[in-house]
Order: structure tokens, then sequence, then C-alpha cells
């Protein structure tokens, strides 16, 4: 397998397609890589190479016991960003990895990132704060550690049907695609699933997110039922400067997988578009 060793030990495996521009992928909780394979197959077609890496304690990289938090998650991408030597990367996050993609800007800048995208992404901050009114109670988070801990095999094979939106009226979901969740999802260990929620709801990006100075696009679903758009998106799209919005009504939180073609036209579209300098 491609893997690198980060500072600490753990192997990260990563898959490296095509030939061009590079695009990394960081996927969403708590699958891996492969949930990507949609949108790296079409790219790679289109003149991109794509890179995308398991998260530690996910897919095929090693189930460290520490670090599992937004600052390890992000050292993890810059160690495959820097051992591959990649440069004008277009970064691209979902729902977790969206986290992760902003906390690699807030930590390391763009000296290496030509643009940015952010899908159903975690920031600005999902957890229910004073200074978060908006955002979703303790409890939610506590419930998906209960359903962890109690039985997280049923647990994730109840959590697709939300993820995917497969419980609205006239949803058409393939259990394909609801079976590839839990089979991702079980990949992962459990101490890394069960520290990643506090990981992914109480990192506050703001100010990482304040650092973003290239070209940024934030896509969303607006009938996310697991990263509820108002408190994410549109947050986040106030955060960064001249960031671009596109919002697709009724689409669930793995709209990458339900949408796929038109998420991946509007990738195309928004990496192929003509560099833009960097934001004063």
């Amino acid at each position: 397998m491609s893997t690198i060793t980060t500072k600490d030990g753990t192997q990260i495996y990563y898959k490296d397609w095509g030939a061009g521009p590079v695009i990394t992928f960081s996927h969403g909780w708590p699958l891996s890589s492969d949930a990507w394979d949609g949108q790296m197959m079409f790219l790679v077609q289109h003149g991109y190479r794509c890179i995308a890496h398991d998260r530690r304690g996910h897919g095929r990289s090693s189930q460290a016991s520490a670090h599992n938090d937004m600052n390890g998650y992000a050292e993890d991408l810059a160690a495959v960003i820097e051992a591959l030597d990649l440069c004008d990367v277009t970064l691209v996050g979902h729902s977790t990895g969206g986290g992760e993609v902003t906390r690699y800007i807030g930590r390391h800048g763009t000296d290496r990132v030509k643009k940015v995208v952010l899908i159903a992404a975690v920031p600005p901050l999902m957890l229910k704060t004073e200074g978060n009114p908006d955002g979703l109670p303790m409890e939610v988070f506590d419930g998906i550690r209960a359903g962890l801990m109690k039985d997280r095999s049923q647990y994730y094979k109840d959590t697709a049907i939300a993820f995917y939106g497969a419980n609205r009226p006239g949803a058409k979901v393939s259990q394909g695609i609801l079976d590839q969740f839990w089979l991702w999802s079980m990949q992962s260990g459990l101490k890394n699933a069960y520290d990643s929620v506090k990981a992914f709801s109480e990192t506050d990006f703001t100010e990482d997110l304040k650092k973003f100075d290239v070209p940024t696009l934030v896509m969303h679903g607006e009938d996310d039922q697991i990263v509820p758009v108002k408190d994410s998106a549109k947050k986040s799209a106030k955060l960064i400067k001249g960031a671009k919005e596109i919002y697709y009504p009724g689409a669930p939180h793995g709209l990458t997988a339900t949408l796929q073609d038109q998420v991946n036209a509007d990738l195309l579209a928004f990496i192929a578009e003509k560099e833009e300098r960097k934001a004063a």
C-alpha cells in the first residue's frame, strides 16, 4: 500500500491517481478516502491528479491512540502534502474533512494551496455554546457517542439513512449506497471514531476561516440532516473573503453520492476557472 509515516509513527494510507494539477480530498466521519472515488475518477478523466488519504484511525491508516483531533488531522494532511511535495493544490474537504482542511490552513497557511472547496463542512462550529446559540446541543453528540458504545454497527446503519436523506419522501437512495457507508464506517477504529466526535463538534474554526486568502467554494445541501446548512456553510462563507456559494435544494449531507454528477460538474467548473490572485 502507499503510505507515509507521520512524526508520531502513524501510517497514513493514500491513493494517488492521474497526472496534472493536484487536488487533495479529505473525507468525512467515519469513512475513508473511498468515499471520494466518484469525484476522483471524474476529475482524473479531465486531466487532474487526485490524491486522497485515510484519516488516522480510519480505512487503511493505522489506528493511532493519540492526536485524534483537528490539530492532529491537519498535521497528517500536511505530512501527506509535504511528503509528496505538492504545490498549487486545490484542497477539497467534506464534513469533518472540511474541518481538517480549514485547520490545515489555520496552521500552515496557503503557500502550497491554490483553491479550497468545503462541501457540507463542519466549520465554523457545530456545538451550541453561549457564543454560538444556533449550534446543536451537546446531547446530540453525546447520543452519537452512546450509539457507538452500545452497538456501533447498527448505529452506522441507522446514520446512513439520514446521511443520504433516505428517510425523505420520494428519496431514491440505493441499498448499495447505504451498505458502503456501513462498510467504510466499520473500518474505522472505535476509539478513533469516538474521539473524532469531539473533534468535529467542539472545534471552533472561526479564526482559521479568517486566514483563507485563496479562491474558495462552499457547497452544501439545503436538507442536510447531519450538518445544518444555516449553522455551518452560510456562516463560514461570511468569514471567508470572496467565498463562492452553491446550495442544493433538498440535498442531503451525502450529496457527493446522491448528486454525484452535479457536484462533479460544479467542482470541475470551479477548479478549472482561471487562477485568481490571492485576496489582499
